[in-house]
């Protein structure tokens, strides 16, 4: 092997984040074209991981290490959100199941790479696509930080938004609330911030009602006079009972006040 050659997968290996995927497409733009990563396959250094990935000879990762891939080197707006970003920080950890499912969320229209699979990594991938929020909202997300490399997640007041989001279908009402219950200390201006920006009425009014339910002190320092709260009716859940204040349908026994 060539000192030239000695060099680069030296870069390459002193460079690449223990724990995370490169994307093939981000090292060729590096200077490592597909012969080259064909050659450092071949003796070892790399193996692949999919169609158009690798990762380093031996390596463990899982999927923040390919969220990060995602995030660092593809530019994508995907971003681990809900009942996973509250996972991720503690507000949640007691809700595991056998089979880990990990919630992630991105603009309509966004394609995944093809190497980026549940079945690879181990958990299964629900990939919400929304416009509940405008873009750029910085301060409504947070960095979760492994040994190696860092990824971008949902804060708490953003995640439980999003979690509400996917209630009834993915998430129970009773999960929701339960985990609602845990959400202390959320900051009142950002909350204040995303209900005024939100694009889902079903999911302000949930959100605000669970967190009354809950009986949470951030919630008066809110102003509710400059929130949409839209027109009409909706139903959270069906046969339930009917909450006048917020105009929607929920379970029976989480409600205390039926509408005549």
């Amino acid at each position: 092997m060539s000192t030239e050659i000695k060099t680069k997968i030296n870069r390459l290996i002193n460079q690449w984040p223990r724990g995370t995927v490169g994307a093939a497409s981000h090292l060729n733009a590096s200077g490592f074209s597909h012969d080259l990563l064909t050659r450092y396959k071949k003796s070892g250094w790399i193996q692949s991981f999919g169609r158009g990935a690798y990762i380093l000879f031996g390596d463990k990762v899982e999927w923040p290490g390919a969220l990060y891939a995602l995030q660092a080197q593809l530019g994508l707006n995907v971003h681990a959100g809900g009942k996973t970003s509250l996972e991720m920080k503690g507000y949640a950890h007691y809700l595991t199941s056998r089979q880990r499912r990990v919630f992630l969320y991105g603009p309509p229209g966004q394609v995944l790479p093809a190497w980026f699979k549940g079945e690879s990594l181990g958990v299964d991938i629900a990939m919400t696509r929304t416009n509940l929020f405008p873009p750029d909202i910085q301060e409504s997300f947070s960095e979760f930080r492994e040994k190696y490399f860092s990824v971008r997640i949902s804060s708490p007041e953003r995640a439980a938004m999003e979690m509400l989001h996917l209630v009834p279908g993915k998430i129970s009402f009773e999960e929701a609330l339960l985990i609602l219950e845990n959400l202390v200390s959320l900051r009142p201006e950002i909350v204040q911030k995303l209900l005024v920006i939100c694009l889902s009425i079903k999911v302000k009014r949930l959100f605000l009602y669970m967190a009354e339910r809950q009986g949470h002190s951030w919630v008066s320092q809110l102003d509710l006079s400059r929130i949409d709260f839209g027109k009409g009716k909706r139903m959270i859940v069906p046969n339930g009972k009917y909450d006048r204040k917020y105009r929607i349908t929920v379970p029976t026994d989480h409600h205390e006040e039926v509408s005549g």
